[in-house]
């Protein structure tokens, strides 16, 4: 099946409208008359979300950020049921929008969660390698910032791995997998400068 760069831009536009819906921001001016960004880390996502506003409203956020890229790949999936180049364009267009959301001037969360409902429909084996690498290391650290970066790093190497050991992952799948994945660890570049400095807050720890 032949595939128009027309075609792959409306896939990756849709899926950016998509993940500008930052539903961190819309719940802090929803409920709280506020903006999460002004709090905390200024990140907006459910992290962020968590230390300022509690566990509830963070679950909420994380599970509608799950959510919105589902909804973008499968969206993508039942247009183009045998490529995944269109679905990839999708998800990649929904993590830009969480990040660089069109409709909050540009100033979003991280992808975290996005990125990982988008691999768990793509392809499960590399949601479950990055979450895997995300618990085992939160775990040990209790840095989420450290449990992010590796499940950017797991993902990606189990997708080169497949690809070059039996072809089970698509090349499209293969290049989103590292894309997504160096955005994540440069989104999280002013976590690692805290790390540096030992100022970065741990997990279940509330911002000063």
């Amino acid at each position: 099946m032949t595939i128009s760069m027309g075609e792959l831009i409306v896939m990756l536009v849709m899926g950016y409208l998509i993940g500008s819906c930052n539903f961190a921001i819309i719940y802090s001016k929803l409920f709280k008359k506020d903006d999460i960004r002004r709090h905390g880390s200024g990140n907006a996502g459910s992290t962020n979300v968590l230390r300022t506003y509690g566990k509830g409203p963070a679950a909420a956020v994380f599970l509608l950020d799950l959510l919105k890229g589902v909804i973008a790949v499968l969206i993508a999936r039942f247009f183009y049921r045998h490529t995944d180049i269109c679905a990839c364009m999708a998800a990649f267009g929904a993590i830009l929008g969480h990040n660089f959301p069109c409709y909050y001037d540009f100033k979003g969360g991280k992808g975290v969660a996005t990125s990982f409902a988008t691999l768990l429909v793509l392809d499960w084996r590399l949601a479950l390698a990055a979450a895997g690498a995300f618990l085992i290391f939160v775990l040990i650290t209790r840095y989420v910032s450290v449990g992010s970066a590796a499940g950017s790093i797991a993902a990606p190497t189990l997708a080169i791995v497949l690809r070059c050991v039996n072809g089970s992952v698509s090349l499209a799948l293969c290049v989103y997998s590292v894309c997504v994945g160096l955005l994540c660890l440069l989104r999280h570049k002013e976590n690692f400068k805290r790390l540096a400095k030992g100022t970065e807050n741990k997990l279940g720890k509330k911002k000063k």
